[in-house]
């Protein structure tokens, strides 16, 4: 073998490698890489020397479309990015132009809405802990989670009309009140939920051939969480206080009581944990509204075209995967001037070289899966 080998790819610059060491290209297509990323690996030997993602494989240009959008339509567009959050990413656009315009939300608005994210949530997290334990090996658990993800989408789909892009947050509430069936099926579901989820804990937490592909593996530290920009489960598994829910509450989220799910192993059975952690709080949050929602209007009275005052504004949403920025810049028209989006995904990748880095090629999907990668969030 040559001391010094030079590859060269269509995805990378030349990149001269010492001797034993290796280029594999995972991706674009690999099923193991949780949607159209390109990871381009150097190993020497079987140990990850470096990683390098290469994304924009499903960018649709999400931001410019929202500038050419009304302040109703660009809402929607942003089912299309994380869309295992679709309603927390609505409410979040929502939220910007309530702030813009000085809108009260109904209480029976704020209600529902803090119900259907939380539902989400618990959705979003079951699907990836299935999609997880699949990556690792287990194939069981994918049908587990699925059963209580399937009657989630049911109440959605009786309400919304949809399962998977909702649409049902518009700017000064929701666009319809609730189906004459969704509090017993809420209800239905909180007891199904808490006599099934034993059953995946027994399944997956206390599995030994999971723990020993978990523990230890990923270990992200708390300052470099910090550094990298990292939020959501995968911040607070290293123990950074930064669920947006606490710390900037919103739509009434300061009036609930639930428990910040924060581990500080920092490492891939931390993940794991405070996502589990996270259902049972949300189920919590449900159980308090769920017999205390309100009479009253469902939407606030807003006039068919919407302008914001000249100016910038901002809002923030804890998301299943961590904290959702909208930024919007108006210059009084029917459009915004410029909307930017902070994903989490983005800031929660950029962290993956610097996890992997010195570990096995076999431990890449323990680290990669526990970051709960949604690849349009990403390129959006």
């Amino acid at each position: 073998m040559y001391s010094e080998t030079t590859i060269v790819t269509a995805e990378t610059s030349q990149q001269p490698l010492q001797e034993g060491q290796l280029v594999i290209n995972v991706g674009p297509q690999h099923p193991a890489t949780h949607g159209v990323l390109h990871l381009v690996i150097t190993l020497e030997g079987e140990t990850i020397i470096k990683i390098e993602p290469h994304l924009g494989y499903i960018h649709r240009s999400i931001e410019k479309m929202s500038e050419s959008l009304t302040y109703r339509q660009f809402i929607y567009v942003t089912s299309r990015m994380d869309y295992l959050s679709a309603h927390i990413n609505n409410l979040a656009c929502a939220m910007c132009v309530e702030k813009g315009m000085l809108l009260e939300v109904p209480e029976r608005a704020q209600v529902i809405r803090v119900i259907m994210s939380e539902l989400t949530r618990i959705a979003s997290h079951e699907l990836w802990i299935g999609a997880m334990a699949m990556d690792l090996g287990a194939f069981t658990p994918f049908f587990y989670t699925f059963r209580e993800r399937e009657t989630i989408n049911d109440i959605m789909e009786q309400t919304c009309g949809a399962r998977l892009t909702m649409n049902y947050m518009v700017p000064g509430g929701v666009m319809y009140d609730l189906h004459p069936e969704f509090v017993a099926r809420v209800k239905s579901f909180v007891v199904q939920f808490k006599s099934k989820v034993s059953e995946l804990e027994d399944l997956v937490t206390d599995n030994i051939i999971f723990r020993n592909r978990t523990v230890g593996v990923g270990v992200l530290s708390k300052a470099d969480a910090i550094s990298y920009g990292c939020t959501g489960p995968v911040a607070r598994a290293s123990g950074v206080d930064g669920d947006i829910r606490k710390r900037f509450p919103y739509s009434g989220y300061e009036k609930l009581q639930f428990e910040q799910c924060i581990d500080t192993a920092g490492d891939s059975f931390a993940r794991y944990i405070v996502r589990i952690r996270e259902m049972y709080q949300s189920i919590h949050i449900i159980e308090q509204l769920i017999d205390a929602i309100p009479e009253g209007d469902f939407q606030a009275k807003t006039k068919a075209v919407i302008k914001l005052p000249k100016g910038e504004f901002y809002t923030r949403v804890e998301t299943a995967r961590g904290e959702l920025g909208v930024y919007i810049v108006s210059e009084g028209g029917t459009t915004p001037y410029r909307i930017k989006y902070r994903s989490p995904g983005f800031s929660n990748l950029s962290a993956l070289n610097h996890m992997a880095s010195g570990s096995k090629i076999g431990d890449l999907m323990a680290t990669m899966g526990t970051l709960d990668l949604v690849i349009p969030d990403i390129d959006r």
